[in-house]
């Protein structure tokens, strides 16, 4: 492990407060954060996530992003580390690191390589994308890379669980472009049986990003007798409806949970269960409600909200074909929420 210098930090009379999750670790000198990638180091704080496990090529959908730049790629970085203990986390060899006697440190140090990232990046005519982990722990790395990624236009996104302080959504906001935020549950109780952490953070990161224009999308893993109840999904589908100024244009994917890491005595999520919840958010007014696999091509496809004209077809993580016309339905004029690579 390589460590940097960190921001997101305060004084404190018992040492030094980590200021980017919510947590707030107060940490003496040798003292490392609950996320086990931040730790103090006289008086200093310090951050081991300026690495990634991972250089992924992908697919953008697979993040996934339907409404962003559909049919362009990211390469995927990853430095370990999370800030939650989810239960069902098929990541968790990179994400528990220092929790899970599993999840041992495979990162790969950046130092002073960032226009190695770049290069690759606009030679893979990619994006740049941080998933797996958590990349809100990799906010210094993430900041370091924008203004470059933004001089070259490679945009920047995140697939994040959104427990940031505002403080460090606010500074964030300049850096990143869109992000797809994992919204287990609007139960406090329920997510933090879930996560170890409570949900107003992640609702209060998604209003600030949202109003400092960071293309928003938002993802729900579906686990049987946990988010699954008709309440709990209306629940869900309200809050989604009016946390942004998008409204009900916001796009909500509904992943089907497969048992794995501590949660295995659940069932995979039946297709039955999927379609009731995309139907429930339909009547809740969500407009864009997806479903990657288990609906087939209709569950992933996008629909004009008002004459319900097919304007973008996908297959499995990935574009197909769009029929818009300047971001708007071509049947209708409809204008389709989103960032669209269209003329």
């Amino acid at each position: 492990m390589h460590w940097r210098a960190a921001k997101f930090q305060q004084s404190h009379p018992r040492g030094i407060r980590c200021t980017l999750c919510p947590f707030g670790c107060v940490l003496g000198d040798g003292d490392v954060g609950r996320c086990n990638v931040r730790r103090r180091r006289g008086s200093e704080l310090e951050t081991a996530t300026f690495a990634t496990s991972v250089r992924h090529i992908h697919p953008i959908e697979r993040k996934p992003f339907y409404h962003f730049l559909p049919g362009t790629r990211v390469l995927t970085l990853a430095a370990p580390g999370c800030t939650f203990r989810c239960t069902y986390c098929q990541n968790y060899r990179i994400s528990q690191f220092g929790r899970d006697r599993n999840a041992d440190w495979t990162a790969t140090s950046l130092g002073d390589s960032i226009d190695d990232i770049i290069h690759a990046a606009r030679a893979a005519d990619a994006g740049i994308a941080f998933s797996y982990s958590e990349p809100i722990l990799s906010s210094e790395l993430t900041l370091a890379l924008a203004p470059r990624a933004r001089r070259a236009g490679l945009p920047v996104v995140w697939k994040s669980n959104g427990f940031v302080t505002l403080e460090a959504a606010e500074e964030l906001a300049g850096a990143i472009d869109a992000v797809n935020v994992d919204l287990k549950t609007v139960d406090d109780d329920a997510h933090r049986q879930l996560t170890g952490a409570p949900v107003h953070p992640v609702l209060a990161a998604i209003r600030t990003w949202a109003k400092r224009g960071v293309w928003i999308e938002l993802s729900t893993p579906l686990i049987p007798g946990f988010n699954t109840s008709p309440e709990s999904l209306r629940a869900m589908a309200t809050t989604i409806c009016s946390l942004t100024e998008l409204g009900p244009d916001i796009p909500w994917h509904l992943v089907r949970f497969h048992p794995d890491y501590r949660l295995l005595h659940s069932p995979p999520t039946h297709p039955d269960l999927l379609r009731q919840a995309r139907t429930i958010a339909a009547d809740e007014g969500l407009r864009h409600v997806y479903v990657e696999r288990a609906l087939g091509e209709c569950g992933r496809n996008t629909f004009c909200p008002e004459c319900n004209a097919l304007v973008v077809r996908r297959d499995i993580w990935a574009l197909k074909r769009q029929f818009l016309d300047a971001a708007a339905c071509r049947q209708c004029k409809t204008p389709i929420a989103g960032r669209w690579n269209t003329p």
